[in-house]
């Protein structure tokens, strides 16, 4: 271990999402790539009467997003074409993203015309519903917003390439919303790093502006507090909904923003955006260190 190097602890579970807002898959190898995790946000669904992206951050129009599930046909590998993606709709039918008739499936299980694209528009936008959760508004307040903000380009990524979060958050968590069901897929992460056994607080909030450094090759840059929308809250797979997870994390949980929107405070945060400096395969179970800074260049 490098001197300026210490343990956070152990890679105990990753995750893709072929399709932006649809349930991924859990998996025991990752490739990161300077896009993330390959796969990762391979596909996104296009409203075609808007042109925004549909994003399950607006319940209302795009709740049944969060009511498929994606997953590759084959695991992606390195300097090759993405294998196809299955998607298992809302009633139960699957369908493949290399079907001629794939847009015409989803808008008529999304009930819109949609297409589905593995390319983001110039400037992508979404829609997202950001009603105060203290239920002070009388109407849903949705607004439109750029996407990748800290992201390559034409990638379908809300902010960074890669989501942390860790199981001291969520056992912290359990404790603040004891009546909940506080699991890890209802953040959608990339990484999940197991820290030290009792350690239940917001450990993330430290990693900001340094490096995490994962098996051999893999080097991250800590860059941003993830913070949360309505997202969490929704009912996904066999988790409920549950509007009262995003009141705990505004009660106990607000940082401050040091690179999408420096200085400004995040009210509801749960893990971190990291981007990659260092490409390279990891396993479950791999060994996560914390540096002090950044160590080279970007991929």
């Amino acid at each position: 271990m490098h001197p300026s190097e210490e343990p956070a602890g152990t890679v105990v579970s990753m995750w893709r999402y072929p399709v932006k807002s649809m349930q991924g898959e859990e998996i025991d190898k990752a490739e990161i790539t300077g896009r993330g995790v390959l796969g990762d946000r391979a596909y996104a669904v296009l409203d075609r009467q808007t042109g925004h992206i549909a994003s399950a951050k607006h319940p209302g129009k795009w709740g049944a997003l969060l009511a498929c599930r994606a997953a590759f046909a084959g695991p992606p590998r390195p300097s090759a074409p993405l294998p196809p993606v299955w998607i298992t709709l809302p009633d139960g039918a699957v369908i493949s993203s290399a079907q001629p008739d794939v847009d015409r499936a989803l808008s008529r299980a999304l009930g819109r015309d949609v297409a589905l694209v593995s390319r983001a528009p110039e400037a992508a936008t979404r829609e997202a519903d950001r009603t105060p959760v203290d239920g002070s508004a009388a109407q849903a307040t949705i607004v439109e917003e750029p996407m990748a903000l800290a992201a390559p380009a034409g990638t379908f990524f809300d902010v960074a390439a890669l989501h942390v979060l860790t199981t001291a958050t969520l056992d912290r968590l359990r404790d603040l919303h004891p009546s909940g069901r506080v699991e890890a897929p209802r953040f959608r992460p990339n990484l999940v790093v197991a820290t030290a056994p009792g350690e239940r607080r917001f450990v993330e909030n430290d990693w900001i502006g340094r490096a995490l450094v994962i098996a051999a090759e893999v080097r991250l840059d800590v860059i941003d507090p993830c913070p949360r929308c309505v997202v969490p809250t929704l009912a996904q797979g066999d988790l409920p909904r549950d509007p009262g997870l995003l009141r705990a994390l505004v009660r106990h949980n607000a940082v401050a923003s040091a690179t999408v929107a420096p200085g400004v405070v995040f009210p509801a945060v749960a893990g971190v955006y990291a981007s990659v400096r260092g490409e390279g395969a990891i396993r479950r179970g791999a060994a996560v260190r914390l540096r002090a800074a950044p160590l080279s260049p970007p991929c």
